[in-house]
């Protein structure tokens, strides 16, 4: 049984439960909300085994700061009063919690937990798979006229607008918006609408010809139509010491990360429109940016270009290429650089390093023979229909040519309008 208690009641709970789960939330938290009814319906399952509790988190501060808890959802987990497993917060998968719940339990328990696992089907008019601007925009047409729809995301609504830092040519709003604030005004409209949101789940199969999909492994989503609106991602170099090294000192995201290094010296690997631009925001922060572009000249758009170069804060390095990325027993980090033109290598030493080097598909979930432009992007006709009957496809996983918020919306809107109509006809 789910229960919340207060902070002076977890010590006894600790001492008189061998399995605990401790779930520290909070109020008007999207990501809480997608949390609820996975612990619910684990609760059910592994309620025996395990003692499930709950605390709000701002009403028992002194606990969740003792306890490292900075943000909400946070589940910890509990094995004779100490505690193990993962510290799991944010957008938390079930299949992550199950793999944690697994853990406190000997194998032949887990097992019998297994065998009581029912599968589920469930069916919807239209899946929306992805939940960046495209998706929930297609979500808010498709419910407003009516039309079942489920949502689905392996993260939570907002794609890669959560992590702008402001946006300020969207429509209807007179002053910038912060990224996270407009995904969750569209999450909103889009929920009030009667959009169904299934987020930070598992896909494990998706059937486009079907039109199935199954989420974290024991539920099957059956719909007459699919819309693929799964965005974008940045691409790795895939040298040594990126994945060592990404979140410690390696970063991907500069409204995440820009400023944890005030008045420190970072690297740009990137020279295109996303790290000039990009470079611009760190600069707020940083006292120095080195900027390495392999090209012999930037490619980034001449204006972006120009505020680059006036920046006193800013030295491009053109014609090099990294190598590897390294720690020595410090906090720096050390880059290793390749100069294409000589073919010597130096070594730079920095507080952090930023990635910009483009972006890829996200359609590594899609098995189905979709066609594609050179770049793997989803080609599709003038009302988002795909080559496979029945799947559309909109924003930044398409084959186009400007990748905005803006344009990503409009997508999902054509899609939609598109969509009712032959589920309508």
């Amino acid at each position: 049984m789910l229960e919340e208690i207060k902070q002076e009641e977890f010590e006894k709970e600790l001492k008189e439960n061998e399995n605990l789960v401790l779930d520290f939330y909070s109020t008007e938290c999207p990501p809480c909300e997608a949390l609820a009814p996975k612990f619910e319906s684990l609760t059910e399952l592994y309620g025996k085994d395990v003692r499930f509790i709950k605390m709000f988190r701002q009403g028992n501060r002194e606990l969740a700061e003792k306890l490292g808890v900075k943000s909400s959802p946070t589940l910890l987990f509990y094995k004779n009063g100490k505690q193990t497993g993962d510290f799991l917060t944010g957008g938390i998968r079930k299949s992550d919690i199950i793999r944690n719940l697994d853990n406190l339990l000997p194998p032949e328990k887990v097992q019998s937990i297994k065998d009581k696992i029912k599968r589920v089907v469930t069916h919807t008019d239209v899946i929306v798979l992805g939940a960046g601007p495209g998706g929930m925009a297609a979500g808010i047409y498709l419910a407003q006229a009516k039309i079942d729809t489920i949502l689905l995301d392996t993260g939570m609504p907002g794609g890669q607008v959560t992590t702008t830092h402001q946006v300020s040519n969207y429509p209807g709003f007179i002053e910038p918006q912060k990224g996270y604030m407009l995904s969750h005004y569209m999450a909103e409209q889009a929920k009030v609408a009667g959009v169904k949101f299934k987020v930070a789940v598992d896909v494990n199969t998706v059937d486009l010809i079907k039109k199935e999909v199954v989420i974290d492994g024991y539920e099957t989503i059956k719909a007459k139509k699919i819309i693929i609106s799964t965005g974008a991602s940045p691409r790795y170099l895939n040298i040594d010491g990126e994945k060592e090294f990404y979140g410690k000192g390696i970063s991907y995201c500069a409204t995440c990360d820009a400023k944890y290094y005030h008045d420190k010296e970072v690297v740009i690997i990137g020279g295109g429109n996303t790290a000039v631009e990009e470079s611009e925001f760190i600069s707020k922060f940083a006292s120095k940016i080195t900027m390495i572009q392999q090209l012999p000249h930037l490619t980034a758009n001449k204006t972006a270009q120009e505020r680059c170069y006036a920046d006193p804060k800013i030295e491009v390095m053109l014609e090099y290429e990294p190598r590897g990325f390294y720690k020595n027993g410090s906090d720096k980090m050390k880059v290793k650089l390749e100069d294409l033109k000589t073919r010597q290598t130096k070594t730079l030493e920095t507080d952090g390093i930023f990635v910009f080097v483009g972006m890829k598909p996200n359609t590594d979930m899609i098995k189905d023979p979709l066609e594609t432009d050179d770049w793997g992007y989803i080609k599709v006709d003038d009302e988002m229909r795909t080559s496979i009957h029945g799947v559309y496809a909109v924003g930044d996983v398409i084959s186009k040519k400007y990748r905005q918020i803006t344009t990503a919306v409009g997508d999902g809107t054509i899609a939609s309008i598109a969509c009712t109509k032959e589920i309508n006809d």
